[in-house]
């Protein structure tokens, strides 16, 4: 049962391997239908520039710049900071003059 069934998962592979081979060999162009003009080559380069704008710009439609801050490409926001609270604020005792007494006195 083993063996049956290693052939045949070997026969499959042979069988998939060779029908590659045969399109990469039937598909393959010569030495003379290789030649491209200059205005085909700039068709293919201009082509592909703008085939990859596409698909890159369909894998993130939103881009960057919608995201909210601290998030981008796939990382999560940092971590919330927590800030001590403020020292409180004990403002100075109030003196006042007096002429009188020529003393300080709390107001």
């Amino acid at each position: 049962m083993i063996i049956k069934g290693f052939a045949s998962k070997a026969r499959r592979g042979l069988a998939v391997s060779a029908a590659v081979a045969a399109a990469l060999l039937l598909t393959a162009p010569t030495p003379a239908d290789a030649r491209v003009d200059t205005g085909a080559a700039v068709g293919i380069g201009l082509g592909s520039f703008a085939l990859g704008t596409a698909l890159g710009a369909a894998s993130r439609p939103y881009g960057p710049s919608y995201a909210p801050y601290g998030y981008g490409y796939g990382y999560p926001a940092p971590a919330p900071v927590y800030y001590p609270p403020p020292a409180p604020y004990y403002p100075p005792a109030r003196s006042c003059w007096d002429p009188y007494y020529a003393r300080y006195y709390a107001c």
